[in-house]
């Protein structure tokens, strides 16, 4: 059996899924001062305290998309979720700073 990966995701492709609905779990990883003055619509924060709730109430089948400052940390998150059971587990490359230099008006606060 091989380890659970995940893939990296860019910016551009994360604004096409959420510009056609596409179903899928985003979770910010960020601190909670940060995640409220500013994040990606439809993300849900997430630290150690919600992980139990994740693994219990978001689908396996959907995509999950991890989302940190840079794209460094989420990669370790995302890595770890897939060995959750997770079937598709992305890290954002360039993280919620890249996004809302992209992208300042999709950002919810």
């Amino acid at each position: 059996m091989t380890a659970a990966t995940f893939q990296h995701l860019d910016i551009a492709t994360l604004g096409d899924w959420l510009d056609a609905d596409r179903p899928l779990t985003l979770v910010d990883i960020r601190d909670p001062a940060s995640f409220a003055a500013g994040r990606i619509p439809g993300s849900r924060h997430l630290d150690n305290a919600g992980v139990p709730a994740l693994l219990a109430e978001a689908p396996r089948e959907t995509p999950l998309v991890v989302v940190c400052y840079h794209g460094h940390s989420s990669q370790q998150a995302a890595a770890w979720l897939a060995g959750q059971g997770f079937a598709e587990v992305y890290s954002l490359d360039g993280g919620f700073t890249d996004w809302q230099v992209r992208h300042p008006d999709r950002v919810e606060a």
